[in-house]
């Protein structure tokens, strides 16, 4: 079965276009190195719940947006191999600066997921 990471992090509403260009090139050097997708979506439909919630997740202040993405990989190996690849490439290196996001990474939850169940 294949892999996935998943990210969910508040961006500034300002910082939107900003935060997509980054992702667009992470996304392409992703994909250069074997990533099968790249997805990035933005909230439409979040709103805040009583004890979770995806606002709350990454504490949303106000002026800000929910992104929610996933990467897709082969499977965990492959997964590993590519991150690997990734953090070496060059095109990385300004993006993997914290003061140059787009958006707050403390606030980022991220994490990989076996997936268990894939339904046509």
């Amino acid at each position: 079965m294949s892999y996935v990471d998943g990210f969910v992090l508040p961006v500034p509403e300002g910082n939107l276009d900003a935060y997509l260009e980054m992702a667009r090139k992470a996304g392409e050097v992703w994909r250069e190195h074997g990533a099968l997708e790249y997805v990035e979506c933005v909230a439409d439909d979040v709103k805040p719940g009583v004890h979770t919630s995806f606002p709350q997740s990454v504490k949303l202040e106000p002026g800000e947006t929910v992104i929610f993405s996933w990467i897709l990989y082969a499977s965990r190996e492959e997964r590993d191999r590519i991150n690997a690849k990734v953090m070496e490439d060059p095109r990385m290196a300004d993006m993997m600066e914290p003061a140059n996001h787009p958006f707050d990474g403390k606030r980022m939850i991220w994490g990989g997921f076996r997936e268990v169940l894939r339904l046509p």
